[in-house]
């Protein structure tokens, strides 16, 4: 039987998305697998890592039987995943505890302790990150603080993507660019720096060995055929951050280009091809060979209209029937009937702490402007705008560490929202280019198993195959203006609020 399709997985913060490709990018099926997030005290976010993997096997079966493809026609697997993961397993394979998630600031005190133990200029000079709590490094020594009958049990530490390739191949690997949530990982290099370890306290026995992301690290086992459908055999790449596949997915390849992410959590990713860091950004490797990402990662991204939707959309939900409409489609046109700017109304989208540039682990979620002339038009509008201000912020920080953005690629489900791709455009001054916008993601990771296994040439022939143009967006002069004075006011109301938003 031919291997005719790619299959990608990604494991996002409220759901996995998996989809089969054919060699032309063409989505042949496609399912997702929700799973909660738990939030059992405050800064806490985490979650289990087996639930990811039921789904996993749930929607990898749904796409191989709505598709009507065989597990034997599947060429390659690719799995990319959610940041800042720190998977315990023991000796067995067995997963000691939940996982806190990039959301979690549970430790920000040992960050501030080892910052001024070790020197947050040392640790900086390794990693090219600044030490916070939403990373790996100290989750793992929150661990041997706070759970020593987990600590002591640990085997190795895996990221989300490297987990569901274990549950796959029974391989442990650690893909060279999720290494950066861990700050004993020499940017530079692309190693782990045994010194910085010791200094850190994390035994270099828990961390796995890097390898590139495209990388076969190993075939299905028999175990996982029969729980996820594919056929024994079938080749794993080692996978990647999810933001670096979606980067590749939306056909970002070369220095200078750049990917606008429009998930759950917001930002941007700036492909370079020299070592550019800068401590109020994030700085990982690309899964493409021989680059960099330089990039701003929000926790207000998508994630804010689903918050909103959820909580403030049982009108719209209502009729739905009536309209034909989706509540977020609803929203969406109350949104566009509000002047840019919002009349005022200034949204800043910290939802769980806010990371860079703020790097504030305590910062909230504001309204301001709100009076009785405001609708909930205003407040859907101003949701949009801030995450657009917080794009803004970072892509000004990323131009002054000398990595400029000339054109967005955008890539998550907000980039299915005309008006929000519009204002990302009119606030940031960038034109932005959308390319499928659903599947970025998996698509980047199906490219880098479609590359493992010899499916395509190289990247650059996986591009051009199968990243297309959907629209593009130009910038409009006269909203820029109005933004330019609304963005004053977004800096201002955080630099008047930070006092405040302090842990209680």
């Amino acid at each position: 039987m031919s291997k005719d399709y790619l299959l990608g997985i990604d494991i996002g913060t409220s759901a996995c998305k998996v989809a089969i490709f054919n060699k032309n990018g063409k989505v042949m099926a496609s399912a997702n697998g929700d799973y909660p997030v738990y939030y059992p005290h405050e800064g806490w976010a985490q979650q289990k890592p087996d639930e990811w993997w039921h789904a996993v096997c749930g929607a990898i079966c749904e796409c191989l039987e709505t598709g009507n493809i065989s597990g034997e026609q599947i060429a390659g697997v690719g799995i990319d995943g959610q940041s800042w993961s720190a998977i315990a397993i023991d000796h067995e394979g067995n997963v000691l505890t939940d996982t806190p998630i990039w959301m979690d600031t549970r430790a920000q005190e040992i960050c501030d302790r080892l910052n001024n133990e070790i020197g947050s200029e040392n640790i900086f000079n390794v990693a090219g990150n600044s030490l916070q709590p939403s990373y790996t490094t100290a989750k793992i020594l929150w661990y041997k603080e706070n759970m020593p009958e987990v600590y002591n049990k640990i085997y190795k530490i895996l990221q989300s993507n490297s987990f569901i390739a274990y549950r796959l191949t029974g391989t442990i690997t650690q893909d060279l660019s999720q290494g950066y949530g861990l700050h004993c990982f020499d940017m530079r290099t692309g190693t782990w720096d045994e010194v910085m370890c010791e200094k850190l306290g994390i035994p270099v026995d828990f961390l796995p060995e890097i390898v590139a992301c495209d990388k076969v690290v190993g075939t299905v086992t028999e175990e996982a055929a029969a729980q996820s459908g594919l056929a024994v055999g079938t080749p794993v790449v080692a996978g990647g951050l999810d933001a670096a596949c979606g980067t590749l997915g939306a056909g970002v390849i070369h220095p200078g280009e750049t990917q606008e992410q429009g998930g759950q959590a917001g930002g941007m990713s700036i492909c370079t091809d020299t070592y550019k860091a800068d401590p109020s950004l994030i700085l990982g490797y690309h899964v493409v060979p021989g680059q960099w990402l330089l990039q701003g990662g929000t926790t207000g991204g998508g994630g804010v209209m689903r918050w909103f939707e959820r909580e403030f959309a049982d009108y719209e939900r209502s009729r739905k029937a009536d309209t034909g409409k989706s509540s977020l489609e609803q929203l969406n046109e109350i949104a566009e009937a509000v002047p840019a700017g919002s009349e005022g109304v200034v949204f800043l989208p910290y939802m769980s702490g806010e990371r860079s540039p703020v790097w504030n682990p305590y910062a909230k979620g504001v309204f301001y402007g709100l009076d009785f002339a405001k609708t909930k038009g205003h407040m859907v509008r101003a949701c949009m705008e801030g995450v657009a201000f917080s794009l803004r912020h970072n892509l000004e920080v990323a131009e002054a560490a000398g990595a400029k953005a000339e054109v967005l690629r955008a890539m998550g489900g907000s980039a299915n929202s005309l008006l929000w791709t519009q204002i990302k455009a009119d606030v940031t001054g960038k034109a932005v280019v959308v390319p499928a916008s659903d599947t970025a993601t998996t698509l980047g990771a199906a490219i880098l198993a479609g590359v493992g296994v010899g499916f395509y040439k190289d990247y650059e022939e996986a591009v051009s195959m199968t990243v297309k143009e959907t629209r593009r967006h130009e910038p409009n002069p006269e909203n820029k203006e109005v933004y330019n004075k609304t963005y004053r006011t977004y800096r201002d109301l955080y630099e008047s609020l930070k006092a405040m938003m302090v842990r209680q």
